[in-house]
């Protein structure tokens, strides 16, 4: 497992260092948010389906009691299994006790972030079951033993000698790193793991209350594969995942694709309602649905952060945020990167001592709240954890009195007026063209980056009355 430095502000100067994962970044980000552009010029109303994606995502989430335990029932009623689990660790030991009872060797999955988020496959290794990743991106990740970079383009942050480096330690021997032969190493080496799969595990794009249905959405066919031939199908979904009816399901179908990779639809999109029946020639003789909490009720009982369990993971605003595309996603430190990440991780791990520092990661642009299909409101989320973190006293204590300083200065017109003056006469020795030095204390991040423009000799209020009385001669010599 690669080890990434301890503090947002250090993995972000590690990924700053690395050229290529910024211009991969960049020239991934930018085509999806191209493809964006164009796709939702073809809904009509784009901010028409926004609206109708918000209130669906609010709406389950205030009455989400209701439309679980509507979802539960319908699942129960066609065959399938459901499982509550408050943890991770309760969510990773049922699917742990499937494995064992099964007698499995070996678990074929599908892209899920929340099994990433519980940590499935680790725990799945130490009983002795081999977990595959089946889709390529998280195939490739798997393999280096790393998280995804993008919530979906989990391994834009590699390069094809990269890729074929990896699938020549698979192979035990040299594999171009042409784009042909790597899809076809990695086509013929997941074939064949899905024929041997003993249990398949997938993620859940959205739960249908009124069928106990389970979409998933893919691009790659392999989530078809994974949830029909092994004989045991376990879908592993976030608690928030659920949309009361198909209607509601359309809506996030044109919604998603489009927000994310700029598709009008996914290559695949595939309902799955329970195991299979009788006359059926497909499907899992098994079918278990394990509902995750691991913090949601937490956010869900917090009227500031609630919103947040709106996301439906399209990663829009990865693409428009502009620390993340300079930095990628590992920099983030966990499973979510991102500003949708900056929001969630510190409040799903409920850790503000390790994670406080993510929503410092942000301009406070708020494009990622204009990119969001569902409208979270995600800069002013951002602005709430710091605010947080503040008083929970996280702050260095150099900053928080740079503050009480400032806020003195500030709110006294007395103490303003001094402070620029003496701010005046303190900054001539490191002044430089207008500009204050990188060597000014505290201020060294800043102006090793960018310019940070020096006090005025004179401020605006010393030369107003000059200003006033040449206005006031230009007047009367017009009457004249």
């Amino acid at each position: 497992m690669t080890v990434h430095p301890a503090t947002m502000k250090e993995r972000a100067a590690e990924a700053l260092h690395n050229d290529f994962l910024r211009e991969a970044v960049k020239i991934t980000t930018d085509k999806f948010f191209a493809g964006k552009a164009l796709a939702q010029r073809s809904l009509g109303d784009w901010e028409a389906w926004r609206e109708r994606g918000r209130a669906i995502r609010a709406h389950a989430l205030a009455h989400l009691d209701y439309y679980l335990g509507q979802l539960i029932d319908q699942v129960k009623s066609r065959g399938g299994k459901v499982h509550l689990c408050e943890t991770a660790e309760d969510a990773v030991q049922v699917i742990v006790d499937i494995a064992r009872a099964r007698n499995a060797r070996s678990v074929i999955k599908s892209k899920s972030m929340v099994t990433e988020e519980i940590q499935l496959n680790k725990a799945l290794e130490a009983i002795g079951v081999r977990a595959v990743e089946t889709d390529l991106g998280e195939y490739i990740i798997q393999l280096a033993h790393e998280t995804p970079s993008h919530i979906i383009a989990p391994a834009i942050h590699k390069t094809k000698k990269d890729v074929a480096e990896l699938f020549s330690q698979v192979a035990g021997k040299p594999i171009k790193d042409d784009t042909d032969t790597l899809t076809n190493f990695a086509r013929q080496k997941l074939r064949e793991e899905f024929l041997t799969g003993d249990i398949g595990i997938t993620g859940c794009n959205f739960a249908v209350a009124e069928t106990g249905s389970v979409a998933l959405f893919t691009n790659e066919g392999n989530g078809r594969m994974v949830t029909t031939l092994p004989p045991v199908h376990v879908v592993v979904m976030g608690m928030e995942r659920v949309v009361p009816t198909f209607e509601d399901l359309e809506v996030m179908m044109n919604l998603l694709p489009r927000s994310g990779t700029g598709q009008k639809l996914t290559s695949y999109v595939t309902v799955i309602t329970g195991p299979r029946r009788e006359g059926e020639v497909d499907g899992p003789e098994e079918f278990h649905l394990v509902i995750v909490d691991n913090g949601r009720s937490r956010i869900l009982r917090d009227p500031e952060f609630r919103e947040a369990l709106q996301c439906i993971r399209c990663g829009a605003c990865l693409n428009v945020c502009p620390v993340y595309r300079q930095i990628g996603g590992h920099a983030y430190g966990w499973v979510y990167p991102g500003p949708i990440g900056a929001v969630i991780t510190p409040l799903l791990t409920d850790d503000l001592d390790r994670w406080g520092d993510l929503p410092y990661a942000s301009s406070l642009c708020a494009a990622c709240a204009e990119a969001c299909p569902v409208k979270i409101p995600l800069h002013d989320m951002l602005v709430r954890h710091r605010v947080r973190y503040v008083a929970a006293g996280k702050t260095p204590p150099a900053e928080r009195m740079a503050f009480r300083l400032y806020k003195r200065a500030f709110t006294s017109p007395r103490r303003y007026r001094l402070a620029l003056k003496t701010a005046v006469t303190f900054q001539r020795p490191l002044v430089k063209d207008r500009h204050l030095s990188a060597r000014l204390p505290g201020l060294a991040g800043w102006t090793a980056g960018r310019d940070f423009p020096a006090a005025a000799p004179k401020r605006f209020r010393d030369l107003w009355p000059g200003l006033a009385a040449e206005a006031q001669q230009m007047g009367g010599a017009d009457h004249e």
